[in-house]
């Protein structure tokens, strides 16, 4: 059974009220993430989920009632982790410092959940059926809020004018390719797996040309 670390919460009792409950979802999140990745939504069944978790399937059926249940659980994670690290990006914060970590965290995100940009990246290709039309317009709102933080910066002098929309796309479009694309990557390096010098040189390699766009570092 291969479980992450999000599971490691397991060896930590706590007596918070409903603790269990939020440890065993944490579990089933996990499970339902590499089996997802491994056989696809449409092959994917609760009862491999279950037992990848190490759990009865009546467990998991008690705390998702449905396959797409679980399913919709689990890309609202994937867009919430993506998410809060946008939050970066606020008027009062240093542009040049917010965009270092955000490239940073996003590379992290890919080094550390590869099969959850993979569920996302397939989701969308299949025109995102699951995702996109019930949280439609709370990613669009969020994500506006932000661009709109991007703009003011640059109407303030504080980057160069910059489309925020496309610099986003941008972002998530090379951030993410390590994750969904790790194994073009890798046989493009010579490499069975990406090591953590390529994730150093891929972060380094983005916030430049992210910071010299903006011009906030002078191109080297």
């Amino acid at each position: 059974m291969e479980l992450n670390e999000a599971t490691a919460h397991d060896a930590q009792p706590s007596r918070r009220p409903g603790a269990k409950r939020v440890v065993n979802e944490a579990r089933i999140l996990v499970a339902a993430e590499e089996v997802f990745a491994e056989a696809g939504y449409a092959a994917a069944s609760m009862a491999a989920i279950a037992e990848r978790a190490g759990l009865p399937k009546a467990n998991l059926h008690y705390y998702f009632g449905t396959k797409e249940q679980l399913y919709r659980r689990l890309l609202d994670s994937i867009a919430d982790g993506w998410q809060e690290t946008m939050d970066l990006f606020t008027a009062d914060s240093d542009p040049a410092e917010a965009f270092r970590l955000y490239i940073a965290d996003k590379i992290e995100f890919s080094r550390r959940r590869p099969r959850a940009s993979k569920i996302f990246a397939n989701e969308i290709l299949h025109g995102a059926p699951h995702f996109l039309l019930p949280t439609q317009g709370r990613v669009r709102e969020r994500f506006e809020r932000h661009c709109a933080v991007i703009e003011g910066w640059g109407r303030d002098g504080k980057i160069a004018p910059v489309d925020p929309h496309h610099l986003f796309f941008v972002l998530w479009a090379s951030t993410q390719h390590y994750a969904d694309f790790d194994v073009q990557v890798g046989a493009l390096l010579g490499k069975k797996a990406l090591g953590a010098e390529d994730y150093r040189a891929a972060t380094d390699l983005i916030t430049r040309m992210v910071l010299a766009t903006l011009g906030l570092e002078k191109p080297r």
